[in-house]
């Protein structure tokens, strides 16, 4: 929690008052790898803030194929905000690709924190705006680049990742086959 609380106040003033109700609405928990946080069709009242670790979060199409949405590792945020903001069942499973530290927490508490601590929404509204930005950015990128580029953005943010990833979720974050990441670092090695 100490991280988390460094990284509000290298960006806000927050009040103690404030501290002191983030660690109320929290809790530190050590993940196994493989496990479930969310599962498609279940309610959702957590956000897990990653200390260490990896998960990722994804959704099932009708056909049976997954689709990779988003990795997170130290420092991201996870959850499946649609069903939180809709109030709906989750659309996305959350799992654990290797043994991680993750701060949870009550959605409907820390949002609460906006009502309770006005000082918090500009983090707030920072982090938002961050996670906006990034989607823009991964949309763009799905449809300008080509696999090799993608790919090679990929390393770039999550340079460590292909260490506790399989390969179909690699494929499925950049929307191409498994074949097609072989033949991208086939061509890569060739450099």
């Amino acid at each position: 929690m100490e991280e988390l609380i460094k990284k509000i106040k290298g960006s806000i003033r927050l009040s103690s008052e404030a501290e002191e109700y983030l660690q109320s609405i929290s809790k530190k928990k050590t993940v196994s790898k493989g496990s479930i946080l969310i599962r498609e069709g279940q309610s959702v009242n957590k956000i897990y803030f990653v200390t260490d670790g990896c998960l990722r979060s994804y959704c099932i199409d009708k056909n049976g194929k997954e689709h990779t949405l988003q990795f997170a590792i130290k420092n991201w945020w996870i959850s499946d905000y649609i069903a939180i903001h809709n109030n709906e069942s989750a659309t996305l499973t959350v799992e654990c690709l290797k043994e991680s530290s993750v701060i949870e927490f009550d959605a409907k508490k820390l949002n609460g924190i906006l009502t309770l601590f006005p000082e918090y929404e500009p983090f707030q509204r920072n982090l938002l705006e961050r996670h906006v930005v990034s989607l823009h950015k991964r949309i763009l990128n799905q449809l300008q680049l080509t696999a090799s580029e993608r790919y090679d953005l990929f390393l770039e943010q999550y340079p460590d990742i292909e260490q506790y990833t399989r390969n179909y979720h690699i494929a499925s974050y950049l929307g191409i086959t498994q074949e097609s990441l072989s033949r991208v670092r086939v061509e890569k090695a060739k450099r």
